[in-house]
């Protein structure tokens, strides 16, 4: 809980209150020290006894275990600008081809030093960056071609383009990471907070939406994946009804990004109401599948599990408006 002050008032009518001395000595000022006073959004003063000091880059080592990977994108959304890999004798070849697919999936993470038993990451995105929503539409935008492209894939017999998606799930987890880096930094630094407009709360929304845009992401590439171990072709009427659900999902993904950014309680409500058709497009498509190749049925059934995946995902982004 924080300490209750009272406000005084000078002769001449100014009301100031003190600081109190522990903090004032933590960030060492004395009199005729500047500080920065800002009004924020909702009303409260931020004190900010730093406002002009240089940020130091936040740097930190981490040494070769079988965790290396996990541990680098776990600095990264951190907001870590610079990471230290080290070594006892060497970094062998294996490893690094891991650090650097590492940092190939992480935005802006790039190798800027390397010797036989270090390598130094850092990313090269500094602040002010893009905002949370620009990237949320990015990746969402991004995840919406991967739905329309696998399950077309998929429907057309097209290994190409199914291999195209699984290249671009690259792309999408990007975005991701980016973003989770990016709200990590808003929460630690209140002043980015007021210059996007967005709360610690919005920032908890952001995440979750994201996390299920990613999700969807995954499922795409195993749509994708499918495609690829095809092994036969299907009837007019399978292909006809894998279309119908095709748009369904689609629509019901566009529809709940689109409630999310609005906060739009009806168009929310309206990609619950597409579920009743949902089912029935799926069990439909089940019933014209017992007449495929029996090896064929179980891709059949697989796409359409996978297309209700992608219905129940877009329902769980809608629900973030309530």
């Amino acid at each position: 809980m924080g300490e209750l002050r009272k406000i005084q008032q000078t002769p001449t009518g100014t009301f100031f209150v003190c600081l109190p001395r522990d903090w004032a000595k933590l960030h060492k000022l004395q009199k005729g020290t500047q500080i920065n006073i800002e009004v924020t959004s909702g009303g409260k003063l931020l004190v900010d006894p730093a406002y002009d000091v240089e940020q130091q880059p936040k740097i930190v080592t981490l040494t070769i275990s079988p965790y290396l990977s996990r541990e680098i994108v776990g600095r990264y959304l951190l907001g870590y600008d610079m990471i230290r890999i080290e070594a006892k004798d060497r970094i062998d070849s294996n490893v690094r081809n891991l650090i650097k697919s590492t940092a190939n999936s992480l935005a802006g993470l790039m190798i800027v030093e390397e010797t036989t038993s270090m390598m130094m990451l850092q990313c090269l995105m500094q602040q002010p960056f893009t905002s949370p929503e620009k990237i949320l539409q990015r990746n969402h935008a991004s995840a919406a071609r991967m739905i329309r492209d696998a399950s077309s894939s998929f429907i057309t017999l097209d290994t190409d383009l199914a291999k195209n998606v699984i290249e671009r799930d690259v792309e999408n987890n990007k975005f991701y990471f980016l973003l989770v880096r990016i709200l990590r930094t808003i929460i630690q630094n209140p002043r980015l907070s007021e210059k996007f407009g967005i709360t610690p709360i919005e920032c908890l929304d952001y995440r979750l939406a994201a996390s299920i845009i990613e999700a969807i992401g995954d499922v795409c590439v195993q749509m994708a994946s499918t495609t690829l171990v095809l092994s036969g072709t299907f009837s007019g009427c399978v292909r006809k009804l894998l279309i119908e659900l095709q748009s369904l999902c689609f629509e019901a993904n566009e529809q709940a990004f689109k409630s999310f950014l609005n906060r739009d309680i009806s168009l929310a409500e309206n990609v619950r109401n597409l579920r009743v058709r949902v089912g029935e497009n799926c069990s439909k498509i089940e019933c014209a599948a017992k007449e495929s190749a029996i090896d064929l049925m179980p891709q059949i059934l697989a796409i359409v599990s996978f297309l209700r995946q992608i219905y129940e995902a877009s329902v769980d982004i809608a629900d973030l408006v309530v």
